[in-house]
């Protein structure tokens, strides 16, 4: 009653694991979680929020405009200034409006050193909010 081992035939496809069904549940399952979740509202808390203040926007007049043109002049509300009364008509300017801030337009043309003497003036005046604008020649 031995049993030879030309006999004893393992079978590999019974072996195999089959993933057919499996794979079916999987797909199932997925489309049943797609679909649920549309339907599904998340909750939450309806806010309903003041309307922001309106700020009334500073017009143009309130900046204080200095002008360098490439020749170095100095230039205040169109008006030549000299470089050591910049302080003075920003001082009376700022003080005309003390909300507005200096906005420097400078020439490329013009020297570091004449802008760098207005910005200096500005502060000297009580004006640290300054603007350095490109000059549009």
């Amino acid at each position: 009653m031995r049993k030879h081992l030309e006999d004893i035939h393992v079978d590999e496809d019974d072996n195999e694991i089959n993933l057919t069904p499996m794979l079916d549940v999987v797909f199932i399952m997925l489309i049943f979680f797609i679909v649920t979740a549309s339907f599904i509202k998340e909750t939450g808390i309806d806010v309903d929020r003041p309307d922001a203040p309106i700020t009334p926007s500073t017009p143009d007049d309130s900046n204080i405009l200095v002008v360098i043109n490439a020749l170095d002049e100095i230039y205040i509300e169109n008006r030549i200034i000299d470089p050591k009364a910049v302080k003075a008509n920003i001082t009376r300017l700022h003080a005309a409006n003390p909300e507005g801030s200096v906005v420097i337009q400078a020439n490329r043309k013009s020297t570091n050193k004449k802008l760098v003497e207005v910005m200096d003036a500005s502060r000297d005046a009580g004006v640290f909010e300054i603007s350095i604008a490109a000059s549009q020649q």
